[in-house]
């Protein structure tokens, strides 16, 4: 059957392909992709090609369809599968494969197998580690960003303390202390943020930091009155012309340094600042993966040693990370909703990734059956006086604080091409 995705051919070479999809095998499924989610790392792996861990040296001649945070529907089940997976279920998938101790994962590995495509394969390798699932929520976008998701939820759970004298490490970020996201309004950030004031180990205090108004004000509007209601004390702070902001953050902090620490920014000035907040037995998680191999920054190994600070870093989640976040979505309890900012087509799909830093704003989410330009919520409003439809989906937008949604997700895919 005929196909169209975006594939990689080469560093920087990103195409909008129509292709013909082979038959599938009695151990393959073939599934009709709705939503995908673009990820930072997909920006990176646009830019390196085979320089890139995850792909193939020989993607010129097999190109490697892009997108890993997607979810659609089921349409037909090799003959192996067809006890567990039935056409017209909805899917979720989690694309951190680890298969036999390989990096290869849709979105960066595969001929055709990724997500933004209108139609794609799931190889056998994927249903043998339980890596895809029945998706039984209300809304695709959902579903999608339960994999970012779970990489924020994969980051908390890796988090670890000790107590003097005692060799165990007590898993998880501290329970009821003290918890910096530093550089943390970005779409990730505010991930981390959702989870945190709705996981069953929270913390007692969260400070979120960056350097933007625009979006430090976003997050003021979407979780003020959310850490209220879960009882967390939240303080979001510009940074940018503090004379000494690692001071003024500990001094928010009661004067102290923090439990855990998360840096969302490949920066050296945000890292030795995450490294200076750090309290006794401080946990800092350098989330953010730089793509400059040797991108290194100042740590205070004084504390190290005396202090037991540590740090780790975290990359994706695992499947129990996504079924988490699943079941947090669908109780109502997580908005994954909070990353997205732009919503556009799939003929938009190439040109967003190889733009995607250069981009204002959070997640940009891409329906793959729609023709429609990467369009920022924010402009649904003004969009509306040439296209009526735009206004239909900034009213549905509104009523829900801003933010997208299921009921605005159906008027799309109901009304556009």
């Amino acid at each position: 059957m005929k196909a169209q995705a975006v594939r990689l051919h080469g560093a920087g070479d990103l195409r909008l392909d129509t292709f013909e999809l082979p038959e599938i095998g009695d151990d393959e499924i073939l599934v009709k992709v709705i939503s995908d989610s673009v990820c930072m790392s997909t920006y990176k792996c646009a830019i390196l090609g085979t320089e890139h861990k995850r792909v193939h040296p020989d993607v010129a001649e097999h190109p490697a369809i892009m997108g890993h945070e997607f979810a659609g529907i089921i349409e037909k089940v090799g003959k192996n599968h067809q006890d567990k997976f039935k056409p017209g279920m909805r899917f979720a998938q989690q694309p951190a494969l680890n298969y036999k101790g390989t990096m290869w994962s849709p979105g960066y590995s595969y001929e055709f197998f990724g997500g933004d495509a209108t139609y794609c394969i799931i190889p056998a390798e994927v249903m043998e580690l339980n890596c895809l699932m029945e998706y039984k929520g209300k809304a695709f976008f959902e579903a999608s960003l339960a994999e970012p998701m779970s990489c924020c939820i994969g980051a908390f759970h890796a988090c670890y303390h000790t107590k003097m004298g005692d060799y165990h490490h007590e898993m998880g970020i501290k329970e009821g202390g003290s918890l910096a996201l530093l550089a943390g309004v970005g779409p990730m950030g505010l991930g981390a943020l959702a989870y945190a004031l709705c996981c069953d180990r929270r913390p007692g205090n969260i400070v979120v930091t960056d350097i933007n108004d625009e979006r430090l004000q976003r997050a003021h509007r979407l979780f003020d009155h959310k850490a209220k209601e879960a009882g967390i004390r939240l303080d979001i702070v510009n940074t940018k012309d503090l004379p000494d902001a690692a001071a003024t953050l500990k001094e928010i902090n009661g004067g102290k340094g923090f439990d855990d620490v998360f840096c969302f920014a490949p920066v050296g000035a945000v890292l030795e600042l995450s490294s200076a907040i750090l309290g006794r037995d401080g946990c800092l998680n350098f989330f953010a993966g730089p793509t400059d191999k040797q991108f290194s920054a100042k740590m205070n190994f004084y504390d190290v040693h005396y202090n037991s600070t540590h740090v780790m870093g975290t990359t994706g989640g695992n499947t129990d990370d996504l079924i988490e976040s699943l079941k947090l979505t669908e109780a109502g309890r997580l908005d994954p909703a909070v990353m997205v900012t732009h919503i556009g087509g799939l003929d938009c799909a190439a040109e967003t990734t190889l733009n995607l830093p250069k981009i204002p704003g959070g997640k940009k989410l891409i329906y793959t059956h729609i023709h429609m330009p990467l369009t920022a919520i924010d402009d649904f409003r003004s969009k509306a006086v040439e296209d009526p439809r735009f206004g239909v989906l900034a009213d549905l937008c509104e009523a829900n604080h801003g933010l997208w949604s299921a009921e605005a997700e159906d008027y799309l895919l109901k009304n556009w091409d």
